[in-house]
C-alpha cells in the first residue's frame, strides 16, 4: 500500500532542520515586529486605526502590506513592501529598455542574478520615501505630532527615516535567510503571511466584543471566510493546458512518434501583483497632497484636500477606481510576464508545436491571444477580492463592525491562500527529492 510522502516530514533530518529555522526566524520577526520607532507617540497611531473614515482605510490597506506592524508603527513598519515595489517596477522596465530585454533572453541565469542586485539596490531609496510618506501621513492624519521631534529634514528625523529603512532590510535579509536556509523560495512570502496571520486573534476578539450579536457576526464570518477561500483555490489552480507535439527520439536510423504534451496556461499569471501595484498608483496622490494640504494657494489646498479625500479610501469612487485599476494591472502584468517567457521562441528552438499553429512569433501570438481570453474572468475575480470589504459594507451595513466582519481579510486571504499552497508544494519537492514519494509499504 503507497502511502503519503508526508509522513516523513519530521523523519528527514535535513526537512526538519529547515522547517524549525523558518520558524525560529519567523519568530524573530515577529520579536522585532513589535519594536516601535524611537519617540513615536502609540497612543496617536491608535486613535488612527480605532477612529474610522479615510485615515483607517488607508492605514488598514498599509497595515495588510506591510505584514501588520504599520498599526504599531515599528522599525518594521514597512515589512518588505519596498522590495516588491522595486521588484515590480524592474520587471515593467525589462520590455521597455532594449537593452534589459537583451540581457534577460540572452542569458536568462545572468539576467536574474542583476535582477536581484538591482532590486536590492532600490529598495533601499524606495524604503526611505515610504518611510518619510508614512510619518507624513500619520501626522496630517493624527492632527498632532506623533514622534518626539517635528517632521522635517532634521537630524533626528533623518535619523529616524533610516532607522525605519534598515529595519525593512533586516525584514529583507531575514526573508532572504529562510529562503536560503529554511523553506526554498518562500522567505518574504512567509514574512508578509506571518504578520497578516497574527491579526486574527484580534480580528477574532473584535467579533466577540459585542455580546448581541457575537453568534451572527462568528456564523457570518465563517461562511463568508470558507467561501472566498472556496472560490480563490478554484481560480488560482484554473488552467488551460494547451496541446504541444514535441519531436519524437532518433533510435539507430529510425525516428520515434511524436510526444503529445500540454502547456498549462494560468487563469490569474499575475498572482498579488495587480493588487499591490494597483494600491501603490492610488495611494500616491493621497501621499503627495499632504505636502500641499497646508498651502497658501486656496487653488492647490482645495485641489490637494479633494486628491486626499478621494485617494484615501474613504468614498466610493476609491472603490471603484481601484476595481478598474486592479482589472487593467493584471492584463497588463500578464502580458509583460508572458513576453518575458516568449513560449514561441522556446517552444521552436525545442522542435516543438501546437497543432496547427505556425512555430515560432506566431505561436507567441496564438498563445497571448488565448491567455489574455482566460484571463478576463481572473481578472476580474482579483477586482472583486481587492473591493470586497467595501461590497460588504454595501450589502450588510454593520457600522464599526464591518471592517472586521472576516478573521482576515480578503486580500490578506489570497495572500494567505497562495502562500500555503507555495509552501506546501516546496516541501512536497524536498519530499520528492529525497525519493520519500517511493516509500511503498505492504500488509
Amino acid at each position: 500500500m503507497k502511502r503519503s510522502a508526508w509522513r516523513f516530514l519530521f523523519i528527514s533530518a535535513d526537512i526538519r532542520n529547515r522547517l524549525l529555522i523558518s520558524l525560529a526566524l519567523l519568530v524573530v520577526y515577529r520579536f522585532a515586529a513589535h519594536v516601535p520607532v524611537p519617540g513615536a507617540d502609540r497612543q496617536a497611531i491608535a486613535e488612527i486605526f480605532s477612529g474610522g473614515g479615510a485615515g483607517t482605510t488607508i492605514f488598514s490597506l498599509l497595515d495588510l502590506l506591510s505584514g501588520g506592524t504599520v498599526s504599531n508603527f515599528s522599525v518594521l513598519a514597512m515589512g518588505v513592501y519596498p522590495y516588491i515595489t522595486a521588484q515590480i517596477i524592474l520587471q515593467l522596465l525589462v520590455p521597455i529598455i532594449p537593452s534589459l530585454q537583451k540581457k534577460m533572453e540572452e542569458d536568462p541565469r545572468e539576467g536574474r542574478k542583476w535582477m536581484e542586485k538591482w532590486t536590492y539596490f532600490l529598495a533601499v531609496p524606495m524604503a526611505a520615501m515610504t518611510a518619510l510618506g508614512q510619518i507624513r501621513l500619520f501626522q496630517q492624519f493624527a492632527g498632532r505630532p506623533i514622534l518626539a521631534e517635528p517632521i522635517g529634514f532634521n537630524v533626528p528625523t533623518l535619523t529616524i527615516i533610516a532607522t525605519m529603512t534598515a529595519g525593512t532590510m533586516f525584514a529583507i535579509w531575514l526573508g532572504e535567510l529562510i529562503s536560503e536556509h529554511g523553506i526554498r523560495n518562500q522567505g518574504l512570502s512567509l514574512i508578509i503571511f506571518s504578520g497578516i496571520v497574527s491579526r486574527m486573534p484580534v480580528n477574532f476578539g473584535s467579533l466577540l466584543s459585542d455580546e448581541q450579536t457575537r453568534v451572527q457576526l462568528i456564523i457570518l464570518s465563517l461562511i463568508i471566510t470558507v467561501f472566498t477561500i472556496f472560490a480563490i483555490v478554484v481560480v488560482q489552480e484554473g488552467r488551460r493546458n494547451m496541446p504541444v507535439m514535441y519531436p519524437g527520439r532518433r533510435m539507430g536510423n529510425r525516428m520515434s512518434m511524436p510526444v503529445r504534451g500540454t502547456l498549462p496556461l494560468m487563469v490569474n499569471m499575475a498572482g498579488m501583483i495587480p493588487i499591490i501595484f494597483a494600491q501603490s498608483i492610488l495611494t500616491f496622490p493621497a501621499v503627495v497632497a499632504q505636502f500641499f494640504i497646508a498651502s497658501d494657494n486656496e487653488t492647490i489646498k482645495n485641489i490637494a484636500i479633494w486628491s486626499q479625500a478621494t485617494f484615501s479610501g474613504g468614498n466610493n469612487t476609491y472603490w471603484i477606481l481601484y476595481f478598474l485599476m486592479v482589472v487593467l494591472f493584471t492584463f497588463f502584468y500578464t502580458d509583460v510576464l508572458f513576453e518575458q517567457q516568449n513560449y514561441g521562441e522556446n517552444l521552436k528552438r525545442s522542435g516543438a508545436q501546437i497543432p496547427g499553429v505556425t512555430k515560432g512569433a506566431p505561436t507567441q501570438r496564438y498563445l497571448t491571444k488565448v491567455l489574455r481570453r482566460i484571463t478576463f474572468p481572473g481578472a476580474l475575480f482579483l477586482g472583486f477580492v481587492a473591493v470586497m470589504p467595501w461590497a460588504i459594507s454595501l450589502i450588510i451595513p454593520m457600522g464599526s463592525a464591518q471592517s472586521s466582519i472576516m478573521l482576515v481579510s480578503s486580500v490578506g486571504l489570497l495572500i494567505v491562500v497562495g502562500v500555503v499552497r507555495d509552501v506546501y508544494r516546496s516541501i512536497e519537492a524536498e519530499l520528492k527529492l529525497r525519493g520519500y514519494d517511493q516509500a511503498v509499504l505492504l500488509r
